[in-house]
Order: C-alpha cells, then sequence, then structure tokens
C-alpha cells in the first residue's frame, strides 16, 4: 500500500511538470490567432498529446522489459530533468505582441504542436511507465491524467511553477529519482549489483 501510494505520488508530480510544458507550448502557437483557430489549434494539441501519448505507452511497456532501455530511459530522463530546468527557471516569458500582426500558417502551427506533443508525449511516458514498474492501472491512470492537465489544469500549473519555484524543484526531483531508480534497476537486470530483496520491488 505504501508503496503504491508512492508510486502514485511520483507519477502525478511527473504528470503535473510535464503536462503544464506541453500545454504552455501549445498556449504560445495558439495565441497568435485569433479565437476560432485558436480553440482548433489546442484542440490538435490535445487530440496529440492523447495519441502519441497511448503510442508511446505500447512500446515502452515492451521495451522496458530489456536492461539496457531501463538504462537508457533512465539516462533520457535525466537530460529531460536538465531540459526542464532550463526551460522553467529561465525566465523565458511569452511577450504580446506590440502591433496587429497578420496570422501565421496555420497548417504549420498545427505541425508545431503535433511536433511538440512527439516530444513531450515520448519524456512523459517514460517518466509515467518508469513510474509505475509494470503496473498496468498505474500506468494508465498517469496517461489518462496527464491528458486531463493539458486539457484543463495544465495552464494553471505551469503559472504556479513561475511564481513559486520550490514547486518546478519537487517536480524536477521526483523525476530525477524515477531515473535513477531505472538505471539501478537496469544494472540488477544485467547482475551488475544486486538490489536487496527488501528494496527490489522500488526498481
Amino acid at each position: 500500500m505504501i508503496e503504491e501510494l508512492i508510486v502514485l505520488t511520483q507519477i502525478i508530480v511527473i504528470d503535473v511538470i510535464m503536462a503544464a510544458d506541453n500545454a504552455v507550448i501549445i498556449g504560445m502557437i495558439a495565441a497568435s490567432f485569433a479565437p476560432k483557430h485558436r480553440n482548433q489549434i489546442i484542440m490538435w494539441g490535445v487530440a496529440g498529446a492523447l495519441v502519441f501519448r497511448i503510442i508511446f505507452a505500447f512500446f515502452a511497456t515492451y521495451l522496458f522489459g530489456f536492461a539496457y532501455i531501463k538504462i537508457i530511459g533512465g539516462l533520457l530522463l535525466i537530460w529531460i530533468v536538465n531540459d526542464l530546468r532550463r526551460d522553467l527557471f529561465n525566465l523565458k516569458r511569452i511577450k504580446s505582441p506590440t502591433k496587429i500582426s497578420k496570422e501565421p500558417s496555420y497548417i504549420q502551427s498545427v505541425y508545431k504542436v503535433l511536433f511538440a506533443d512527439i516530444t513531450l508525449s515520448f519524456d512523459n511516458v517514460i517518466g509515467v511507465v518508469g513510474a509505475a514498474k509494470d503496473n498496468i492501472n498505474l500506468m494508465l491512470f498517469g496517461l489518462f491524467l496527464s491528458v486531463v492537465l493539458v486539457v484543463t489544469l495544465a495552464r494553471f500549473f505551469a503559472e504556479q511553477i513561475k511564481k513559486h519555484q520550490w514547486f518546478g524543484y519537487l517536480g524536477l526531483f521526483v523525476i530525477l529519482i524515477v531515473a535513477i531508480q531505472l538505471i539501478i534497476g537496469g544494472f540488477n537486470d544485467l547482475g551488475i549489483i544486486q538490489i536487496n530483496e527488501n528494496f527490489k520491488s522500488f526498481f
């Protein structure tokens, strides 16, 4: 019970951080459009977030059965932590345009949103699947929650991260713990190290 609660907490924090990042990018791209096209851009972003998360979750669940993939996934998460650190704390601001300008290409903006969805969905899935540790129910909950957050609460959390840096640091710390767990678990599967039986469930 305690183990599942810890995993659930990790998944929620990972989703909050990464889904907020996803929603901010979608919002930035959609902001230059009139309300009709803006809503369409957001819907493309939400649909892409859902589809790509499902696709990546299927492959990640299969691939995480291999020790080397666990290690690579853990190293990728460490890279993601550093990348998110720059995004969250370099004080990048969305500046409002000073002049009324022509809308950018709708098709190109859809491509940008979908590309952002591909990148961030993969990051999100690696974090959730790694934290879930073969618990299908928790993994499905994590993927469902990430999409819900993109649709509804992600922008709110993104603003909170900007206002309260400790919230962002907490999220990065949780992702880093998951990365370390994946790497240690991979080394254990390869027989390079041995984990005490009492702690194997965490790896």
